[in-house]
């Protein structure tokens, strides 16, 4: 995990990034500060360390727990999708909420949220399930833990990711305007709740699980929705298409 919060730490200004006060480019390395040598943070990645040390398969890869934020620059974020686990299978997980590695199938929850898109904006499904092109556009796809133990879905939970990922939401919330939150389920409508709703979009839905997709996921129009309020703003619209493969 060491080259992992190098790349936090270490993550330079994008060219593109949105400014405060005026003048003063904010990065995560910014909005962060302090928080990375906490001690909890510390444990934190001793304990994911120890666990590949000791034989323990660790998802996603080495290298991509950070992946959400390494794509989305502070300054460039202008919709956050907030996730819980990462998938716990092989070769899925890569640092993205809801996406999953390239040659691998989709996802339930990702082929009802592809459903949506097509009733809601212009999208052809593709065949893959990476969704690295939304997080190149300014949608952080950002779990609430980051990382998990094969085939033990939540076994990273309550050891201290989800104070990080809080502090990721925390200061978008704080610093930035005019964002699309989408919280998507119960779990992100609790983690999401001190969201200020007058400084930003909040859209809740139920999950996209074939489990509770129909109990008013299917039909929430949160894309469209995201893009007229990012319009209604002066704001670039959020490009929802994915390359065909």
């Amino acid at each position: 995990m060491t080259e992992q919060l190098e790349l936090v730490s270490e993550m330079p200004s994008s060219s593109l990034a949105s400014t405060l006060s005026g003048s003063q480019e904010c990065t995560w390395k910014d909005a962060l500060a302090g928080e990375l040598e906490q001690p909890y943070f510390t444990e934190l990645l001793g304990m994911v360390e120890d666990a590949r040390a000791s034989g323990t398969t660790v998802y996603p890869k080495n290298g991509d727990a950070f992946h959400a934020l390494s794509l989305t620059p502070f300054g460039e974020v202008r919709v956050v999708l907030l996730g819980q686990d990462p998938y716990h299978g092989p070769q899925q997980a890569h640092g993205l909420c809801f996406s999953v590695q390239r040659g691998i199938r989709p996802p339930p929850s990702l082929v009802n949220i592809y459903k949506e898109l097509v009733s809601d904006v212009s999208f052809s499904p593709p065949q893959h399930g990476c969704l690295e092109a939304w997080a190149q556009r300014g949608v952080l796809l950002l779990n609430s833990v980051l990382t998990v133990e094969a085939g033990q879905p939540g076994s990273h939970a309550n050891k201290g990711w989800e104070r990080f990922t809080d502090r990721v939401i925390r200061e978008l919330n704080s610093r930035k305007e005019h964002l699309v939150f989408l919280l998507w389920g119960a779990y992100a409508q609790k983690k999401g709740a001190f969201i200020d709703s007058k400084k930003h979009l909040v859209l809740k839905a139920a999950h996209p699980s074939p489990f509770s997709a129909h109990s008013g996921f299917f039909g929430c129009k949160h894309f469209s929705r995201a893009n007229s309020y990012l319009a209604s703003h002066g704001l670039k619209e959020v490009d929802w298409s994915l390359p065909a493969d």
